[in-house]
């Protein structure tokens, strides 16, 4: 006879027992992981103190005691202790038999989320845990659990658990946790759970136990005003301490640079930056105001973000702060904190990348191996500029279980869930660090930093010296006299050396420009004459004759074919090994008119009609692609502005001759918000940028095109349509 489930074609599921041992190690990445959870089911259960114990065995056997010396003479430092469990005490509301039993005891239980919120005095706190999976923290920690719990009006339950007598059973059956009264003497005031983890996986050396602490510090999130949440830890391997309570050292509360705000749901970003020097200088804030548009339309933005008209990851709050922390920087912060030089990186590493709160409580990073969930340290490497690592930041995300419902971490606790509101949530960040570091880098300018590289590499040269030396030697100057004098020019070298240096990180991306102007104009031109050849063939056909409207698309493709082909023709000599200038000239007006051409979609997003360039005809001694390279940054630099602008979209241009000699000069002016004062000295500079995405190159690579003229690319304030206005000469053509 055949059995029922084959005659009603059902399977039951089934899960085997060793499933409580596999979630445990696989859904919880590391042992450090595992004791966060737990403190944070003590944090759900309302408790003010918990207590978290390593217990030496009393015979350790194997390994070293802490300080123990080595043969060689060396203190060990990775000290072995054998522990004989692991204590998590708290002062919480503790469970009775039916919440062990129909809770506890029920793995993935919804419970939490159907009971989110938690109350005692009259108190309320949002609860950290909705996914039912904390407690299998004890299994990846040791293979026996003890646990004591006592509620209100209930009496105390000793429970206990062998997660690896449950690996060994067949089924579900013959699985449970022990649940007796307890008849001793309760651990704890009133209520409370005691957890007891016995036959520990791991030896917790001491660098681990470190990391614990490091990562427990950062629990609870500073932006609560939670005061009533206390966690304490006592190990052997931490040695003799006045306290075990665990706090942030105060210097981390006052850093150099930091940009706080919030972003609404619409992703609109509101925000200050704060510099507040360490040693003796003038501090500075400014208002930092981004728009999701311009945050999503970035180039380096995702095609999945960049479908989205909101981000959908909901309002947050931040506060990121950052240091310099080379052997100067470093010194400085410990004369003035009184705090011993060597424990400064330490505290920052300790503390270090964007932390994210849920409702107060900790939801990224849980480890080290997360700490980078921003992906900031592969950012850094990627792209030029002097960009902020993780190990110079500590930061703080706030959001709500509430209002970032998509904002969900991964069951290992180790990630956020991909989705797009996610993607966004990051590129929002990224965006504000990018702003950080915009801000950071204008109150670090040297003096070398506003020398013009022409100015810069001038400053190189020894002739003045030689010559001054050589005048001190003939008048029979002192030896400390001539000392002086080649001490002062050190000085001076030192500051060209460093804005060199600072440069090369800059400059060196403008070698590839000539194998990227080859590769373009190689691929312009095999595209231009297979369109050709269909063109030809086109026009041949009857088709064109009979079709008004594909004899009308076929002229645009001519046009547009002769278009790249022209442009191709612009910088040919460009991709050339062998480019000299002086080879050709352009006319300014006819360069308006291309840059224009190639700037439409950008125009006509900014709201501007295609600007009128002057009737005039206007020639210069200027490499074609070098003139358009300079306009089309200046166009593209206005057409971005215009539109923060409440004025009326508008881009200008003048020409003009000068009356001291043969050259001309050329002025963009656009109507958007201008350059602030701060700004205005230092917009020239690599890397100096406000675009979320923006490289800072392009008024740089145009100032110093200029120079290469002759010239000087200059602001002009206040703008002729009261935006900006920029001014540059270049020779005429004789």
């Amino acid at each position: 006879m055949a059995s029922s489930s084959s005659v009603e074609g059902r399977i039951p599921f089934k899960i085997h027992p060793r499933v409580f041992a596999a979630l445990g190690a696989d859904l919880v990445t590391n042992d450090v992981v595992a004791i966060i959870e737990l403190v944070k089911n003590s944090y759900d259960a309302f408790a003010t103190t918990v207590d978290i114990r390593f217990e030496q065995n009393t015979s350790p056997s194997g390994g070293n005691k802490i300080g123990e010396t080595q043969p060689n003479g060396n203190q060990n430092t990775h000290e072995r202790i054998e522990y004989a469990y692991l204590e998590i005490l708290d002062d919480g509301s503790g469970m009775d038999r039916r919440t062990l039993e129909q809770a506890w005891c029920v793995v993935a239980t919804p419970y939490r989320q159907q009971h989110p919120y938690e109350s005692k005095d009259k108190k309320v706190r949002r609860v950290a845990g909705e996914k039912g999976l904390g407690r299998l923290s004890a299994a990846r920690l040791g293979s026996r659990l003890e646990m004591l719990t006592k509620a209100a009006g209930s009496p105390c339950w000793l429970v206990t658990v062998d997660w690896s007598g449950l690996a060994e059973k067949d089924d579900l059956e013959g699985c449970y946790a022990s649940c007796v009264r307890f008849t001793g003497t309760a651990p704890f005031n009133g209520t409370g759970t005691r957890i007891r983890i016995l036959d520990l996986s791991s030896e917790w050396e001491s660098d681990q136990i470190d990391d614990l602490r490091d990562n427990l510090a950062r629990l609870v999130s500073p932006f609560s005003k939670i005061d009533d949440f206390n966690i304490r830890l006592h190990a052997p391997a931490l040695g003799e301490q006045d306290s075990p309570d665990i706090l942030a050292p105060d210097f981390l509360s006052r850093p150099p640079y930091a940009i706080r705000g919030h972003a609404n749901p619409e992703g609109a970003v509101t925000a200050r930056y704060e510099f507040k020097p360490i040693v003796k200088a003038k501090p500075r804030s400014t208002q930092i105001v981004l728009a999701w548009p311009e945050v999503r339309d970035a180039s380096d933005t995702s095609l999945k973000v960049k479908s989205l008209q909101s981000p959908g990851c909901g309002p947050f709050e931040f506060d990121i702060r950052a240091w310099d922390i080379g052997a100067d920087d470093t010194q400085e912060i410990a004369e003035h904190f009184h705090i011993a030089k060597g424990n400064i990186r330490k505290a920052i590493r300790a503390h270090k990348g964007i932390s994210l709160y849920r409702d107060n409580i900790l939801v990224l990073p849980k480890s080290d191996d997360a700490r980078d969930w921003l992906g900031l340290d592969l950012r850094r490497i990627s792209r030029v500029g002097d960009r902020l690592s993780t190990s110079q930041i500590v930061g703080y995300v706030s959001i709500s279980a509430d209002k970032n419902r998509q904002i969900a971490d991964t069951s290992d606790r180790e990630d956020l869930a991909q989705n797009s509101a996610v993607l966004a949530f990051k590129k929002l960040l990224i965006a504000i660090i990018e702003q950080l570091e915009i801000q950071r880098d204008a109150d670090r300018l040297k003096p070398g930093d506003k020398i013009k590289l022409k100015d810069l590499l001038e400053g190189v040269s020894a002739d003045d010296l030689t010559e001054e030396v050589s005048s001190l030697a003939e008048e029979g100057a002192s030896v400390k006299e001539v000392a002086q004098r080649v001490q002062d020019f050190n000085a001076r070298l030192r500051i060209v050396r460093e804005a060199l240096k600072t440069r090369f990180v800059y400059y060196s991306r403008l070698a590839t420009i000539g194998t990227i102007a080859q590769m373009l104009v190689h691929e312009i031109r095999n595209r231009t004459t297979a369109i050709g050849r269909f063109i030809r063939t086109a026009k041949s056909a009857q088709l064109v004759a009979d079709s008004p409207e594909f004899n009308t698309h076929l002229k645009a493709a001519e046009s547009a074919a002769v278009a790249l082909e022209s442009l191709a023709e612009t910088f040919a000599p460009l991709a050339s090994r062998g480019f000299r200038r002086g080879h050709r000239d352009a006319v300014v007006e006819e360069s308006i008119v291309r840059c224009l051409t190639l700037s439409e979609a950008e125009l006509k997003k900014a709201g501007i009609a295609k600007p009128i360039p002057p009737k005039s005809t206007t020639r210069v001694a200027v490499d074609p692609g070098e003139l358009d390279t300079i306009l089309l940054n200046l166009i593209l630099n206005a057409l971005y502005w215009i539109p923060k602008s409440r004025r009326r979209p508008q881009v200008t241009f003048s020409i003009r001759k000068l009356p001291s000699d043969r050259r001309v000069a050329v002025t963009v002016n656009d109507s958007g918000e201008g350059i602030s004062d701060d700004d205005a000295d230092r917009i020239f500079l690599p890397g100096v940028t406000r675009k979320p995405g923006g490289i800072g190159m392009g008024l740089t690579v145009a100032a110093e095109l200029v120079s290469e003229y002759g010239g000087n690319l200059v602001l002009v304030q206040p703008g002729k349509l009261a935006g900006a206005s920029f001014t540059f000469d270049l020779p005429l053509k004789a």
